[in-house]
């Protein structure tokens, strides 16, 4: 046999090879193709719904098995407005989807030998103190589960508008030296954003990076995240998705809470770091990751070590970063289901893990919520699941129904009072025949009511929320509730919390009394600088505070303590507890001021009225507060012209909205609406504002 012959045997055999692996990779990617055809077209549908049915403003999202793209895809709404063209790279704000990177990092120290998690935060962090001496029994993990016992969110001077600032992140641990703390360390899981940013000085410190170098160096290279970046890291911002207030295009959004909920990121980059809490990950980047004593660790039901409502459905249930570690609905079928949320005021996103699947999720937004996102996720891994063979159906959404309605007993009744959670005081009357009423006190009341049913809950009419009361451990009596939320034709969530906790009024001496009746008011925010964020939305620079008659001792849902101060005390597990605060009244240069979480307010009765003329000059004081003022009667309809300072801006209101914000509209006239606020917004003494108004 002719060596020339032999040789062309060797090319025709490895042709025939080559040919074979072609039509192979072909074969199996057209059944995958054919596999996932449903999935791939209920994500276009839920997408187009989305952006042409709810308004949201641009979307991206992306599902992967087994390490490869099953769909991925993006949408924006069909106006004619300038609505930001989007792809499959552009870049959206993840924000609390940033806490999972948060605890990676600490567990890849953990990994290390580098962080102990049932140490105390003072071993790495020694600087760490606060008023209450028990923040020395606070661990790592307690940072990671949400069982610290800390307030909640200070989040002053920390979400801008097109700056980068390290302002929140410099001055953090003194913010929290001046706090107590709400529960005893480790007795309850309920959010606490503060946490995570304590949990990013543990990172740095241990580590010797910032946490936005530790990410990129640590997360995003090993694992190919291209397109995952913080506000503090140079990248091209005109790649990141545009985000919209009244319609308009807002500067680039900065949150400088890197650990807590200031990453940038796409949704196949979520996707890829999914693939690192797989069980067996099919990704060679995820594989040798993380432990596999890490990932369970992280998996684990962290949300049973302490108090916590019985359920059976929730999208809550914590572990070490994760919303969720057994995830309604995938629970129902056997199914291991992981899940995190993020929300700022401008964009959201959902991120759900399937670990035992190699199914993972994410879509992030630009405005939205993230609920709707995890109802997105939920719909479309479950049609995966389907297409894959896993589940034979998908369970359908139940009704609330228990059955007849009996007369409950005399106990039940004797539920009836007050009940509070960190937003809302709810006065609940039980009567004798089953009927229950929820009124939550406020400038208008407003009622709920329920149907005791022989289950031996409270049901509303719409069948949507069913309560019950129990009596814990810590001789707290909560409102439990389970509820269902739902988007027809897509999917739904459950939320089993303990809604709110039963409080009674408090006597106090009556000169106490009368001064906090006498505050009763709103207040406003003078501390922020002029690319704050919290501009352009009312409830955020007004606080509306008020006594109770019927509930002494209270200060809206904050309990007197003394002369200057009130907290808020409700010991509430899971989310209606969170984001606690003190209220603090201050008195200098003969104006008294409120103190909360870091921000300053002044009371409405404080602020003057707004003078109308030519060439009207403002200095900001010395202590940086902006400069608020009414509009007058004789005001209305008149056009004010502001000369801007470089470190200033100003903004409009009426009764209930932000009208105008320059920082997001640019500066121009302005006409003035009745029952106005004005701000002029400067943190920086002597700046010197001049207007016109006529």
């Amino acid at each position: 046999m002719s060596k020339r012959f032999v040789k062309r045997g060797r090319i025709l055999s490895f042709l025939f090879v080559f040919l074979f692996f072609i039509l192979s990779s072909c074969n199996i990617h057209i059944e995958k193709e054919h596999r996932f055809e449903k999935t791939q077209k209920l994500a276009a549908e839920i997408a187009e719904t989305y952006a042409n049915v709810l308004g949201i403003d641009s979307l991206q999202y992306a599902l992967m098995y087994q390490n490869e793209v099953v769909t991925q895809g993006t949408k924006e709404r069909n106006v004619e407005d300038e609505i930001s063209e989007i792809n499959d790279l552009t870049i959206f704000g993840i924000g609390s989807v940033s806490k999972m990177f948060t605890a990676v990092s600490v567990m890849l120290l953990v990994d290390q030998g580098k962080i102990n998690l049932d140490e105390p935060v003072t071993t790495y962090v020694t600087d760490f103190v606060m008023e209450d001496p028990r923040y020395q029994e606070i661990t790592v993990r307690m940072l990671l589960n949400h069982s610290s016992g800390i307030m909640g969110s200070t989040f002053a001077n920390a979400m801008l508008l097109g700056e980068t600032s390290t302002y929140h992140h410099d001055y953090f641990l003194e913010m929290l030296s001046h706090q107590g703390l709400k529960a005893n360390p480790g007795e309850f899981s309920v959010y606490c954003n503060d946490g995570f940013s304590l949990a990013e000085m543990v990172v740095e410190r241990v580590s010797g990076l910032t946490l936005t170098d530790f990410i990129a160096e640590n997360i995003a290279e090993p694992l190919g995240l291209n397109y995952t970046f913080t506000p503090q890291r140079d990248f091209d911002r005109t790649k990141m998705a545009k985000t919209y207030v009244g319609g308009e295009v807002t500067p680039t959004d900065s949150i400088n809470l890197i650990g807590t909920g200031g990453i940038y990121s796409t949704a196949l980059d979520l996707c890829k770091l999914g693939q690192a809490f797989m069980n067996n990950p099919k990704s060679y980047q995820a594989q040798n990751f993380l432990s596999n004593e890490a990932k369970v660790a992280m998996q684990a039901q962290e949300y049973l070590k302490g108090i916590w409502p019985e359920q059976t459905d929730s999208i809550f249930s914590y572990g070490l970063g994760w919303d969720s570690v057994d995830l309604y609905p995938f629970n129902r079928y056997g199914i291991k289901g992981i899940a995190k949320g993020g929300d700022t005021y401008l964009f959201h996103s959902s991120f759900i893990v399937l670990p035992e699947e190699n199914l993972t999720f994410a879509v992030t937004m630009s405005g939205g919520n993230s609920t709707i996102g995890e109802i997105m996720g939920i719909a479309v891994l479950q049609q995966a699941l389907l297409d894959l063979k896993r589940i034979e159906e998908i369970i359908p959404l139940e009704a609330i129904d228990a059955g007849l309605t009996p007369i409950p007993s005399e106990d039940l009744v004797s539920f009836s009072g007050f009940y509070i959670d960190n937003m809302n005081i709810k006065q609940i009357d039980i009567e004798a025949n089953g009927n229950l009423t929820i009124t939550i006190l406020a400038d208008e009341l407003i009622t709920e009511n329920y149907q005791y049913y022989s289950s031996g809950e409270f049901i509303n009419e719409s069948k949507t929320k069913a309560i019950s009361f129990v009596t814990e451990a810590n001789n707290q009596t909560y409102l439990r509730m389970v509820q269902t939320i739902a988007l027809p034709g897509i999917a739904n969530v459950k939320i089993t919390s303990y809604d709110s906790v039963k409080i009674t009024p408090s006597d106090l001496p009556e000169e106490i009394q009368q001064t906090w009746e006498l505050r009763s008011g709103k207040y406003y925010l003078l501390s922020e600088g002029n690319k704050s964020q919290a501009f352009f939305e009312f409830v955020s620079v007004m606080l509306n505070l008020k006594t109770f008659a019927e509930l002494t001792g209270y200060f809206s849902t904050y309990c007197i303590e003394d002369l200057f101060t009130a907290t808020q005390t409700a010991q509430i597990p899971v989310m209606n507890g969170r984001d606690s605060g003190q209220l603090k009244f201050f008195i200098e240069d003969g104006h008294e001021y409120l103190n909360y979480v870091g921000w300053t307010f002044i009371s409405e009765k404080d602020i003057s009225n707004l003078l109308a003329g030519q060439d009207i000059n403002l200095t900001i004081d010395q202590k940086g507060y902006s400069m608020w003022f009414k509009v007058t009667p004789e005001n209305v309809g008149k056009t004010i012209t502001v000369d801007l300072p470089e470190s200033g801006a100003f903004a409009i209101y009426d009764n209930t909205s932000c009208l105008f914000y320059s920082t997001i509209s640019g500066n121009q006239p302005v006409v003035l609406p009745e029952n106005g606020k004005i701000v002029f917004i400067s943190d920086v003494p002597g700046t010197i504002f001049t207007y016109s108004l006529e």
